[in-house]
């Protein structure tokens, strides 16, 4: 997982996750939708290949590429433990804010 989360933290290749999620393109798709050349896309894909984020197929002459759903899936499952975590201590910090603002008034009323 740790080699997926490091292809993608690179922002073309980012970017290149991005544009499969709206389907499967060929490197020349790819190519112009970034503005890169080709060498550059074609290594961007590579590791992203060897990390199992794309998976490539080949139709005549092209090489198409599309996102590898399981490893997404795993990166999303991982990611949620996190905002599990996060959401919790949110309600937390909530709650003591919540105490906090009120005890003021709570003070005020017993000094009366």
């Amino acid at each position: 997982m740790q080699q997926r989360l490091t292809a993608i933290s690179e922002p073309n290749r980012f970017r290149i996750v991005e544009l499969l999620r709206d389907g499967p393109r060929s490197v020349g798709e790819i190519v112009d939708a970034l503005g890169l050349g080709q060498p550059q896309v074609s290594r961007h894909l590579r590791l992203l290949a060897e990390a199992g984020v794309v998976e490539v197929s080949r139709r005549a002459q092209q090489r198409i590429y599309r996102l590898h759903p399981e490893s997404l899936r795993e990166l999303s499952d991982w990611v949620q433990r996190f905002a599990v975590l996060w959401s919790e201590r949110m309600d937390r910090l909530g709650s003591f804010l919540e105490e906090d603002d009120r005890s003021p008034d709570e003070t005020n009323q017993q000094g009366d």
